[in-house]
């Protein structure tokens, strides 16, 4: 681990399902808050449909814009799944069946109907690839580079991510603090970019909330550095509390 750096990521989701709103993304919030674990920081994610020239256009842009680039959905069995064919475009490689992912998938299937053209798919990969284990249904994720190429489902996707646990190059893990007020955001902006100011390698986010009838909003701390981040959520409580707003050391 190279404490010093910041390593970033990117995640591209790729599925018509997401854009046509028949299936709510979960995975961009989950790959988001590992990653954070791993030392990396998720600073951009696209979602883009099923076809291949956009695919290509946000692999090539995304894989040399940060160090890692993760993708979820288009993986699967059926004629639309075709992500592994477009990030090999992207790649200027051609697609492969890898004999591990083959043999995987023929174990996975022997008493689930046995192998079929359309289950060999799921062992296609760009040639030169390896594989990420995947322990619900057997068929493996991809690594190609710093590409990671992951299901789209996200159970299966944080599978997979569990498998990856520990393995990749990361920083110093953003930590944060939330401080929870029953205040508009508006009437203490000036308090939360001052007090940022204040201490430097903090970073204060405002999430507003309507809950109860009444309008609040989360504060949330964010440091690498954790005497840093403590005094920084500290001072900022304190003055909330002074200037006589309602807060809790948590979320509300």
């Amino acid at each position: 681990m190279n404490t010093d750096r910041i390593y970033t990521a990117a995640l591209l989701v790729i599925g018509d399902e997401i854009l046509s709103g028949r299936t709510a993304d979960k995975n961009i919030a989950a790959v988001a808050g590992w990653l954070g674990v791993q030392g990396i920081r998720l600073v951009e994610a696209r979602v883009v449909p099923d076809v291949r020239d956009p695919i290509v256009e946000a692999v090539n842009a995304l894989r040399h814009g940060h160090d890692y680039l993760f993708t979820t959905g288009g993986i699967g069995p059926t004629h639309d799944d075709i992500t592994v064919d477009a990030i090999a475009a992207a790649l200027g490689v051609p697609v492969e069946v890898h004999p591990d992912a083959r043999r995987i998938l023929e174990d996975y299937y022997a008493t689930r109907g046995g192998i079929t053209q359309a289950r060999l798919r799921m062992a296609r990969v760009p040639q030169g690839a390896t594989l990420i284990e995947n322990r619900m249904s057997g068929a493996p994720g991809i690594r190609h580079g710093n590409i990671y190429i992951m299901a789209g489902v996200p159970h299966i996707a944080q599978m997979m991510m569990e498998a990856l646990t520990g393995t990749l190059p990361g920083g110093k893990r953003v930590l944060s603090r939330t401080i929870g007020g029953w205040v508009p955001e508006s009437e203490v902006a000036d308090l939360l970019a001052a007090t940022e100011r204040a201490h430097a390698g903090v970073q204060i986010g405002s999430y507003p909330f309507f809950k109860q009838g009444r309008v609040g909003a989360n504060f949330v701390v964010r440091s690498t550095e954790e005497d840093r981040l403590e005094a920084c959520a500290a001072d900022l409580f304190e003055t909330l509390k002074a200037l006589g707003h309602e807060v809790v050391a948590e979320q509300v």
